[in-house]
């Protein structure tokens, strides 16, 4: 995904983005330290940063980290690594976040264990992902769909699945949430640049216009005190 088209969907979620984060991680002590993996420009991060001490962003993506930087606020860094191997030791962080990150990881089980890792106990686990379908049919399609419209997209995720990496790394889910979202397409072929030639190889297998796809809201604490 370009840069402007990532930017342009962050200013897009950014409102809503803002209370999802106050009302599912909130009450916030101004003490916490934050992560965003996976942080692309940023949009965790930014809408974190003014009810905690320190955020951290990571993105394996120079170009995005670049772009969350000329945003960024003082208490706010971005770093270039994995999120599936996180550059942190063991409990660095009391929240951790992975926003619309796991359909584009090629092992999302150990993206999740890696957030486990880097939690501090007693610490939460913030996941927002869209979601894949229980028929495999169904969910076959969506992928096919959006690995045309986004090379990065490896697979969705149907509910089940994340609620199952929860549970095997010791991680206590405390609510989660799924939402209905509209998608332009028409819009997000604008924005991401493709030429015509391309907009009709990737219409062809799209959904009707415009079409609706479901995003799961997890929150879940590590095991301590």
């Amino acid at each position: 995904m370009s840069v402007e088209l990532r930017l342009a969907l962050q200013e897009r979620r950014s409102a809503d983005l803002a209370q999802r984060v106050r009302r599912l991680l909130g009450p916030f002590t101004g003490d916490e330290a934050g992560l965003d993996a996976g942080c692309g420009t940023g949009s965790v991060a930014l809408v974190l940063a003014p009810h905690v001490a320190e955020v951290v962003g990571v993105d394996t993506r120079a170009d995005y980290l670049d772009a969350a930087r000329a945003k960024a606020p003082e208490n706010t860094r971005f770093v270039e690594g994995d999120v599936m191997e996180l550059p942190f030791g063991y409990a660095e962080f009391d929240l951790v976040c992975c926003h619309r990150v796991l359909h584009h990881v090629r092992r999302p089980e150990l993206a999740v264990a890696e957030l486990a890792r880097v939690a501090r106990p007693g610490g939460k686990v913030f996941i927002a992902d869209q979601l894949g379908s229980v028929d495999p049919l169904v969910s076959y399609e969506m992928d096919r769909f959006e690995s045309l419209r986004d090379a990065t997209h490896q697979r969705l995720l149907p509910e089940a699945d994340i609620r199952g990496y929860l549970d095997a790394n010791d991680l206590v889910l405390l609510s989660s949430e799924v939402t209905r979202e509209k998608v332009d397409l028409e819009e997000r072929l604008e924005l991401a640049g493709f030429d015509e030639e391309e907009r009709l190889r990737i219409r062809g297998p799209a959904p009707a216009r415009p079409y609706e796809i479901e995003v799961g809201w997890y929150v879940s604490r590590k095991h301590g005190p």
